[in-house]
């Protein structure tokens, strides 16, 4: 198969994929169906319903979407009751705006899913705000409305209860695929053409991604009752698949050295780029592997990866007797860990072939599931604690509401009406839908200013060219029947890149649009033009927005996710050292650990991109905070590297002097941490080093040990150096 056909044949198997289909299939069906009665205006009001719910069904837990969907099909009924009254008093319904926004806004503190809650319940606003309404059929077009929202939750409900397993295993299919990219890019630093620094870029970029994905995953598993308690074959299959896979992203972060030091030592000998290449046909395998969980398909490989790792070996230790290279003891190091990645791709095969073949032991990693995710805190405090200026989330809040009470009043005025106007040169009908200034506003605003800046550019670009796209379809496409199926497959694209690519979403949006005000008797031309016009206002106003009001710059949130990143490597070689001092550590706690360390690293790494796309005057020692990641990110491989080592062992004590190499790195990683106002780590298995005998003959392991200690004390050290340097005015 080629690489073409596997990326084509890879999202018509995806979950976005998916989801664009379920969405579009609930937004239509009420108003086709309708539409054969002769009722489409019902049938489009429920679509309307629909479509403010259709912004919850994201990715999840079950029980968590059907929850959210309840609480936004109420929010929706009161808010469109609500507008339909308000309307009739211009001063009343910029009230509404200016308020409902804030409040549905504020709602992203209690996270991304009650921001989702928010969200339709201001669609549900911008939707009947225009809407001419009598009195006495305000009620009945609510409840019409609040009825396509629980269309589409029983819709959705349906899909999950038919294949209660297939969101979960997409998603895993997916998160393989980002491990297999970051396996390549760690395999492109033993190959001697790559250049080191550009390489460690591209690691972090794709770290981001591997973490949020794998978050994604973890809190549809271990949320979900159904997978995690559920005694079946495929649930254990899923669950025991993605312990796996978290643990293989480990044993690929822990194939990471000194890689200058590695080429220096051993550029004549042609191992490191052996090493490169034997790591890509493991990638190439796993990528098979992702496949068949994501196309839910069988995958019988003929690859063996052990002939090829005892030459390897036996190449190592002809290396290492010839003594002409020094030391081999880091390349067995490496033929270890890809011993260890080369068991893990097994293991994950072996559940995927053998899931309805036999049975699959039950959790035999004993991992406490429920501790890795996060239980969000629905509690008034955290809403009255970020009642307050200081708060990002209130600023954000209160950005969007005047935002939108701007956009509302500009719209509402005559005098920009007779501008355009006068400017154009004809009566253009503006203000017919100047509800899509407001939204065009909503989708923007976002908390941080590179995410606003960057929404504002796709919408403005898909907009102009989804615009065009429509307008020539309706101008050389006259037969209805081809109309709609066209309006049908942009409509499926567009929700298929919605979390993906959104200038791809709205530049298919738009034109679906605009084929469907031509259905309603609506002229495809003039509602382009309001429809750009629209759009140019509603980014203008956000954009002028994302820099004067309130802004929220990124380099005044570095400095609090620098030193939680920190936290995290200080905890992660805490664990190790309690382990190597004598203390007993469980899986669980090496696991959590470990998780941390990779949620604050990518956090870190986010950041840090979105600093990069502020105004130059809001980037500060830019230099400095790159050289901050990249050596947090090596700090945590040198870790991951000693923890495939000592973590699940028997408790043992070793020398020491390595201990002592131990606590200076936890000393002055603590320092920096509290440089930055991060909290300080103890060391709770420092009682025990006095009772350790300080020995000089050290076996192997120790020594190994005692060497990749001396590369974290080292990278500690450099970390302390730039921490100084970022405090520096």
């Amino acid at each position: 198969m080629s690489i073409q056909s596997r990326e084509i044949k890879t999202f018509f198997f995806s979950q976005y994929f998916s989801d664009g289909l379920r969405i579009s299939a609930g937004l239509l069906l009420p108003a086709v169906i309708f539409a054969q009665f002769d009722m489409l205006q019902t049938g489009l009001t429920i679509s309307l319903g629909a479509a403010c719910m259709s912004v919850l069904d994201t990715p999840g837990p079950v029980m968590h979407k059907r929850n959210a969907m309840l609480i936004g099909n109420a929010l929706v009924f009161l808010v469109a009751m609500l507008t339909g009254f308000a309307r009739f008093n211009l001063w009343c319904l910029g009230i509404e705006v200016t308020l409902l926004t804030f409040i549905c806004s504020f709602l992203v503190v209690y996270g991304n899913r009650a921001a989702a809650i928010g969200t339709a319940g201001l669609l549900a606003m911008i939707f009947v705000m225009d809407k001419a309404l009598k009195p006495q059929d305000i009620l009945s077009y609510s409840l019409t409305v609040s009825s396509g929202g629980i269309w589409y939750m029983l819709w959705s409900l349906i899909f999950f209860g038919i294949r209660p397993y297939r969101a979960a295993q997409q998603a895993l299919g997916e998160n393989i695929s980002d491990i297999v990219s970051y396996l390549r890019i760690k395999a492109d630093f033993y190959l001697p053409e790559t250049d080191i620094d550009e390489n460690y870029k591209k690691l972090v970029l794709k770290q981001i991604q591997v973490s949020q994905h794998q978050d994604a995953v973890r809190e549809m598993l271990f949320k979900s009752r159904l997978v995690v308690r559920e005694s079946t074959n495929y649930s254990r299959m899923l669950v025991l698949t993605f312990v796996d896979l978290v643990d293989l992203f480990e044993q690929i972060m822990a194939t990471h050295y000194d890689y200058n030091h590695m080429r220096e030592q051993y550029a004549d000998t042609g191992i490191l780029e052996d090493i490169g290449k034997m790591l890509h046909r493991m990638g190439d395998e796993l990528d098979n592997i992702g496949y068949a969980v994501l196309s839910n398909t069988s995958y019988h490989t003929s690859v063996r990866f052990l002939p090829q790792l005892e030459e390897l070996k036996t190449r190592i230790d002809a290396i290492g007797s010839e003594g002409s290279s020094g030391s081999n003891m880091a390349l067995k190091k490496v033929l270890i860990n890809l011993r260890d990645l080369n068991q893990k791709i097994i293991n994950i095969y072996r559940y995927h072939k053998t899931r309805t073949a036999k049975k699959l032991i039950k959790n035999p990693h004993q991992v406490e599931y429920n501790k890795f995710v996060e239980h969000q805190d629905y509690s008034p405090r955290v809403l009255l604690d970020n009642l307050t200026f200081e708060s990002s989330t209130f600023r954000f809040a209160l950005r969007v509401s005047l935002v939108c009470l701007v956009g509302f009043l500009i719209t509402k005025s005559p005098m920009l009406l007779h501008f355009i106007n006068t400017v154009s040169g004809r009566k253009i009908s503006f203000g017919q839908h100047s509800y899509w200034v407001i939204l065009t506003i909503i989708v923007i605003v976002k908390p941080a200013f590179s995410l606003s800046k960057q929404r504002n550019y796709q919408r403005l670009f898909g907009t102009i060219g989804g615009g065009l796209v429509g307008v020539a379809i309706l101008t050389f496409i006259h037969n209805d029947t081809a109309q709609f199926l066209i309006l049908a497959v942009l409509m499926v694209g567009a929700y298929s890149f919605m979390r993906t690519n959104y200038v791809v979403a709205v530049t298919l949006m738009t034109p679906y649009v605009l084929i469907l005000f031509k259905f309603l008797g609506v002229g495809h031309l003039n509602i382009f033009e309001e429809r750009i016009i629209d759009t140019i206002i509603g980014s203008a106003i956000a954009l002028g927005a994302n820099y004067f009001l309130f802004p929220s710059w990124e380099s005044e949130q570095l400095k609090e996710v620098s030193h939680e990143m920190l936290t995290a490597n200080t905890g992660y070689l805490l664990k190790i050292a309690e382990t190597i001092s004598g203390v007993p550590v469980s899986t669980t706690e090496y696991k959590l650990a470990r998780k941390e360390v990779y949620i604050k690293s990518a956090n870190l790494a986010a950041a840090f991109e979105r600093m990069t796309s502020e105004p130059k005057s809001r980037q500060q020692k830019v230099k400095d905070l790159h050289k901050f990641v990249v050596l947090n990110h090596i700090l945590s491989s040198y870790i991951a590297t000693m923890a495939s080592t000592v973590a699940g062992k028997d408790v043992h004590r070793t020398k020491a002097d390595i201990l002592k190499l131990m606590r200076r790195s936890i000393t002055v990683l603590n320092e920096s941490s509290k440089k930055l106002g991060g909290k300080i780590m103890d060391f709770t298995g420092e009682k025990n080093t006095a009772e350790t005998p300080e020995l000089k003959d050290l076996n192997a392991d120790e020594n190994l040990l005692k060497e990749q200690l001396g590369f974290v004390q080292k990278i500690s050290a450099d970390i302390a150096k730039t921490t100084d340097n970022l405090l520096l005015q």
